[in-house]
């Protein structure tokens, strides 16, 4: 009989986000290992419409979306127990799902994907007996194994580090030239020094690092007037208030513009833009962003205390620093300002990170974990 994989997520393709964006690329490489081992796959999304489905990544057939029905996902789950020979939840906030495999089902392998924020505090008892029952907890960044062992006193046998991997459908380019549509879009220039964040701007997720360099352009604005900062995603109205009287406090309005949401459609243009993408965030479970940068040959600065270390692969790809020292902060940007970087060092950067960060070696570790 052929194994039956089931990956359980709360929404894959109706939102954009980091978890959203891993899913994806989880569901395609677990599409795509089916084929070649002749597994039965699913993907079930508790949020998702049927026609939300990207059929870029799996088959309509291969999907099932629930659209909220929150008492028919759960349902068809009891339903199906007995099916699966490998259940993964993608999100902790599907436990009762796990459980309730587990509990008509106990051979089936249950396995967790542990991101970040999600996992590193404390969790409801129902969560806990849940990780009690699962048999592998895929990490996608070392520091988050350790805040699992650390945390909820898991074995570390049981904590499996599988690091994100670029999203197979994401546009890499060849040549790595600014898009003269964003410059006018943005009122830049092509001389102009282009820092770019791109995060969700949240007033309940005040440590992505943003406000950080938002502070530091004040003492780099008057030795190096051509910077600008290209500062990108979703805000609430009550954090676009207080990055407004950040900006103002700093007195950076002519160095700082706010993009709001950018569609997929153009986030290589928006990598392309930039000289330099910078997040000292301090919570990252990993930080799909960063790879994502690199992926575009856009050197990258990011934070050294969160699972960003993994996407730079603890320096190899970009330089990590201190999120609350705004001197390193300082240092590591005017490091940058001041070196020139060409096409071909941009083309090496891009080819590093491929090298590490591609579907194929996602997809055949994922074949090894599940064939074991």
């Amino acid at each position: 009989m052929a194994k039956k994989v089931i990956l359980f997520t709360l929404q894959t393709f109706s939102s954009t986000g980091g978890i959203q964006k891993m899913t994806r690329t989880l569901g395609h490489s677990l599409h795509r290992a089916a084929a070649i081992n002749k597994w039965d796959f699913e993907l079930w999304s508790a949020y998702d419409k049927q026609n939300d489905l990207m059929e870029q990544y799996l088959p309509a057939a291969n999907f099932k979306g629930f659209g909220i029905n929150r008492a028919g996902f759960v349902l068809e789950t009891i339903g199906h127990s007995t099916k699966p020979h490998v259940a993964i939840l993608s999100h902790i906030n599907l436990a009762i799902i796990g459980l309730l495999i587990k509990l008509i089902n106990p051979k089936c392998r249950l396995w967790l994907v542990a991101h970040g924020i999600e996992v590193w505090r404390p969790l409801s008892f129902l969560k806990r007996r849940m990780l009690k029952h699962c048999d592998s907890v895929i990490c996608v960044s070392n520091y988050t194994k350790q805040q699992m062992i650390k945390r909820h006193n898991l074995n570390a046998e049981k904590c499996i580090v599988l690091n994100n991997a670029i999203d197979p459908f994401m546009r890499l380019p060849d040549i790595f030239t600014k898009p003269q549509k964003l410059l006018r879009r943005y009122g830049l220039n092509n001389d102009d020094f282009i820092l770019f964040s791109l995060t969700r701007l949240a007033s309940t997720e005040q440590y992505k690092g943003y406000d950080q360099v938002i502070s530091v352009l004040g003492s780099l604005k008057s030795k190096f007037p051509q910077l600008k900062y290209v500062l990108s995603g979703k805000y609430d109205d009550q954090e676009h208030i207080r990055i407004k009287k950040l900006i103002a406090a700093h007195d950076v309005g002519e160095h700082v513009i706010l993009t709001g949401f950018i569609d997929e459609a153009e986030l290589t243009e928006h990598f392309l833009l930039a000289d330099l993408f910078v997040l000292p965030s301090k919570k990252e479970g990993f930080g799909i962003a960063f790879i994502e940068a690199l992926a575009c040959g856009l050197p990258v600065i990011c934070g050294n205390a969160d699972g960003s270390i993994d996407a730079i692969r603890n320096g190899e790809l970009g330089e990590a620093i201190d999120p609350d020292n705004l001197a390193e902060l300082h240092n590591a940007i005017t490091r940058h300002l001041q070196k020139h970087i060409a096409a071909d060092t941009r083309k090496s950067l891009q080819e590093k990170c491929i090298r590490h960060f591609n579907e194929h070696d996602y997809m055949t570790k994922l074949q090894l974990l599940i064939n074991e």
